[in-house]
């Protein structure tokens, strides 16, 4: 008899873009900054990224803990170690945009 998995959730991404704004905060997104902290496949206009489609697995949840934190962390904990690193940099952006 096999063990039946309940599906994870998805990931709650808002597509803010503050994650793809702050890449040169993390040793591990820092390949990816263009200079200024913020992603070089980074769409400003759109806020969106332009390669989403071939993103590198850091970009990419769901693929990043199965391949580093599967062992260490619970797939919920881990999406709400994310979401309060999501509010951080929504924060940081938040306070120094200008009024």
């Amino acid at each position: 008899m096999h063990d039946v998995v309940a599906p994870r959730r998805t990931f709650p991404c808002t597509g803010c873009g503050a994650c793809c704004r702050h890449v040169g905060l993390a040793e591990e997104t820092r390949f990816l900054d263009r200079g200024d902290g913020t992603c070089r496949h980074f769409d400003e206009a759109g806020r969106s990224c332009a390669i989403y489609a071939e993103r590198p697995l850091v970009c990419r949840v769901d693929r990043y803990y199965d391949a580093h934190y599967v062992h260490l962390v619970g797939w919920d904990e881990f999406i709400e170690l994310n979401l309060m690193e999501c509010a951080r940099l929504a924060a940081m952006d938040e306070a120094t945009s200008p009024d």
